[in-house]
């Protein structure tokens, strides 16, 4: 029956131009396809991506757009050929709605680096033609390969940040082997994707290290998420106290910082991973030389591992620190993202507020 239903009216909130400020809007969902699965929306979380876009920081912003895409909703309709869900499921969608399914990436499903360009699920060109619009709205239409299984046990206001920055910190972890117990993990970047790497890092057995450049987020980093050390990164003293002594770093910052100090805590052979954006990366090369160590980039991940760090949040009580919000809210509250006013991830009530 899913090929046979027809286009509804969606509900969203929608930037016009490159103010960035957010007003209902209304638009039509693509029809459903028999390898689609149709979404009730109930929550969104922002992401700093939500900020870019709707502001036309890149110049490629395609109005009017509908951002988010840290989606957890439950199954309200299926296609024909759709075989891993069914009406009622929890579900989760992600940064990209498809991809060409045939390159080597894909094959391995590492969508997200498919040489033809993933599909994001906002402001993208769809197969159709059409621009993709995000999560903040009332329901989405997605080909079943990008669409997640929740937990029924697991909260889908918490589900949504997974979908985000959840797996673009548990992929790298993942790819460089940071989930051997006993090693050592610096953190720097306490924000929406570095409070989340903490809480990997301790599920994994790692002995965590909090970075800041702020004295006031030592009690966060110690006492709520539970990391070991917290080392203020503009005291050298305490940075020279912890000279070769970690296995990795993530680095999460997306302020523009120096790099050397930070490599200098890395054990060599040490694996430093940026999954910020900062302006610029520099570093003097003998701190990669000298000390054998390594600096990679990441951003979110496969199909096949956003479903496996799902299931291992929800096997290991693992939860994002959220503000969950109305959409009437969002404005003020991607305002607040450019300051790192949150701890540590704004969830929109979708079902609660989009009327």
């Amino acid at each position: 029956m899913g090929s046979q239903d027809s286009g509804e009216d969606c509900l969203g909130w929608a930037a016009r131009d490159s103010s960035g400020f957010l007003s209902p809007y209304k638009f039509n969902r693509r029809v459903l396809g028999d390898d689609d699965v149709s979404i009730t929306i109930t929550h969104c979380g922002i992401c700093y991506a939500d900020v870019v876009w709707t502001r036309n920081k890149l110049g490629d912003s395609k109005y009017p757009l509908v951002p988010g895409h840290e989606i957890a909703g439950i199954v309200k309709n299926v296609g024909a050929n759709v075989q891993r869900f069914k009406v009622g499921d929890h579900v989760g969608v992600g940064t990209y709605v498809n991809s060409c399914r045939q390159c080597e990436y894909c094959e391995d499903c590492q969508e997200v680096s498919c040489t033809s360009g993933c599909t994001h699920t906002f402001n993208s060109i769809d197969f159709d033609g059409t621009i993709t619009k995000g999560g903040y709205s009332n329901y989405i239409v997605v080909h079943e390969r990008y669409c997640y299984k929740i937990p029924d046990n697991y909260p889908l206001a918490s589900a949504a940040p997974l979908l985000c920055a959840g797996i673009t910190v548990y992929s790298p972890m993942i790819r460089h082997n940071m989930n051997q117990p006993g090693k050592s993990l610096g953190v720097i970047g306490l924000g929406g994707l570095g409070h989340l790497a903490v809480k990997f890092g301790k599920a994994f057995g790692l002995n965590v290290t909090v970075f800041s450049t702020s004295i006031s987020k030592k009690e966060e980093a110690l006492s709520v998420l539970g990391a070991d050390k917290f080392v203020l990164s503009s005291d050298n003293k305490q940075m020279e106290a912890l000279s070769k002594s970690l296995d990795f770093i993530i680095d999460a910052a997306s302020g523009d910082h120096p790099f050397d100090p930070y490599m200098s805590t890395l054990k060599v052979g040490g694996v430093m991973v940026l999954v910020g954006f900062p302006s610029e990366v520099k570093f003097i090369p003998a701190s990669l030389i000298l000390g054998m160590r390594t600096i990679s980039g990441s951003v979110t991940g496969g199909t096949k591992l956003t479903q496996e760090m799902i299931d291992f949040c929800a096997a290991h009580g693992i939860y994002p620190n959220i503000e969950v919000i109305p959409i009437q809210y969002s404005n003020e509250a991607i305002e607040r993202v450019t300051k790192n006013d949150v701890k540590y991830r704004f969830v929109i009530d979708i079902e609660g507020s989009l009327k």
